[in-house]
């Protein structure tokens, strides 16, 4: 998901990826621990994605309350 689809989702839907996301990292991490992870790129990716997220959720929020 880029930049351009994550500025278009709501905060409620921001949320929702962001939990996904979490999830998802730390499913990859118990792989990583049982030695079962191929790809070991990958809980970086998600850890940016996730971090974007929640750099779009904080700006949508403080906009929302000035």
């Amino acid at each position: 998901m880029n930049t351009k689809e994550i500025a278009e989702l709501s905060a409620d839907e921001l949320r929702g990826r962001k939990r996904e996301l979490r999830h998802e990292i730390f499913n990859l991490r118990l792989q990583q621990q049982s030695g079962q992870l191929e790809k070991p790129s990958l809980i970086r990716a998600l850890r940016r994605e996730a971090a974007r997220v929640e750099t779009f959720l904080t700006k949508k929020t403080k906009t929302a309350k000035p």
